[in-house]
């Protein structure tokens, strides 16, 4: 029997006590714990959106920005981890089908992610590629099977031509440099790869991955798998926000019911949850995290309807979305800030969820897809007619 979205919303959120009660120890791991993403595969949280040919659901974003949200609520970096590796299954459909049959084939929970930044310059060799550079911010590489990769390709003239290069495990080593204030259990460590040769089947250019037809739609009529790559990724960067801001609103609304004041200022012995800016920063709170939520499933429900009527996703459009993923964000973080701001002195304790919700979400917003200066700017270049300035 089919698993339907209601038994995967439900798997979601009955492993979120467990999560929360493993934030502390993942953030001292500083990657998502074995047990955890075990769990997170047993439940089938991971096949949200792979093809069903390869044994997925297929279902579309709507459901997973809600299964992201779900599990970041338990823990922040876990959701990263998360999103962006159920994403992945999306991505690895649209790569040439050879080479989804040779990772799905044998195994159809592999373990994907990447680092989308082209960072390095393959060279051409006999049959494919070699591959030699360091990546940064590789979240999730503890426990990736197969990694894609960002780097520049050799063009027909004089320019190279950004795309993704996947490479199985034992093609990269990790170099342990995540120590970081913010999102500490994501794991996103450098990989380094030292010239490994990547088959031709195993590469896909972006403007492959931008066109709404990758070479590996034709396994897939799904309209799912026609949306631009650009239209897709950030969502797994921005939806984790959700999660942590609906986490540290109940967070908050438990502590301030139950807590009274002990400073002379405020005056002692009164009712937190009585003083009306308290009130009033839960209210915020609520409405920006429901303007959040509400930006991202419109923006991605639309997309996928221009994909099924064969439109395609227009550049005002894409740009549009770009810019709701990163006010997502912003609005998330406003909601967090101005939560925290309101704790006291006890936010100050590591024990306090809180903190961590505070630091988590600010963290994603230093994501350079998340940077609300750099994506706001190039929406703005659109609306006055100039050339937009990223990537959308």
């Amino acid at each position: 029997m089919a698993v339907t979205p209601e038994i995967l919303l439900e798997r979601a959120a009955a492993l979120v006590p467990m999560l929360a009660e493993r934030a502390a120890e993942t953030e001292r791991q500083r990657q998502v714990p074995a047990q955890s993403v075990a769990e997170l595969t047993a439940a089938g949280l991971f096949r949200a959106v792979q093809p069903k040919r390869f044994g997925g659901d297929e279902y579309d974003f709507n459901l997973l920005i809600r299964l992201i949200a779900t599990v970041a609520k338990g823990c922040g970096s876990t959701g990263w981890i998360y999103g962006l590796a159920a994403t992945s299954q999306w991505v690895l459909a649209l790569f040439p089908p050879q080479v989804q049959e040779e990772i799905w084939g044998a195994n159809p929970d592999a373990h994907l992610q990447g680092a989308v930044a082209p960072s390095a310059i393959a060279d051409r060799a006999e049959g494919g590629y070699r591959l030699s550079g360091t990546w940064n911010f590789t979240s999730g590489c503890d426990h990736a099977d197969w990694m894609f990769v960002g780097a520049l390709l050799p063009g027909e003239g004089l320019r190279p031509m950004p795309g993704f290069l996947l490479l199985p495990r034992r093609d990269f080593r990790i170099d342990d440099n995540w120590f970081t204030v913010g999102l500490c259990g994501t794991g996103s460590k450098n990989i380094v790869i030292d010239n490994a040769f990547v088959p031709a089947h195993r590469v896909v250019t972006f403007a492959q991955l931008s066109s709404g037809a990758a070479p590996g739609t034709v396994l897939h009529a799904n309209p799912l798998y026609h949306i631009p790559f650009m239209a897709i990724i950030p969502l797994s960067i921005a939806t984790p926000a959700l999660g942590i801001a609906e986490s540290a609103l109940e967070d908050f609304i438990a502590m301030a019911s139950g807590r009274t004041t002990k400073g002379a200022v405020a005056g002692a012995g009164s009712k937190m949850a009585e003083f009306a800016t308290v009130q009033s920063r839960i209210a915020e709170a609520e409405g920006l995290i429901d303007a959040a939520r509400l930006l991202l499933l419109r923006d991605v429900d639309e997309v996928l309807a221009s994909a099924a009527a064969g439109a395609g996703v227009s550049v005002a459009q894409r740009i549009r979305n770009r810019r709701d993923h990163a006010l997502a964000v912003k609005f998330c973080v406003e909601a967090v800030n101005g939560l925290y701001a309101a704790t006291g002195a006890s936010g100050l304790f590591l024990a306090n969820r809180l903190q961590r919700s505070w630091r988590d979400i600010n963290a994603i917003a230093k994501h350079i897809s998340m940077n609300w200066d750099a994506v706001s700017a190039m929406a703005g270049q659109h609306a006055l007619g100039l050339e937009p300035k990223g990537q959308y």
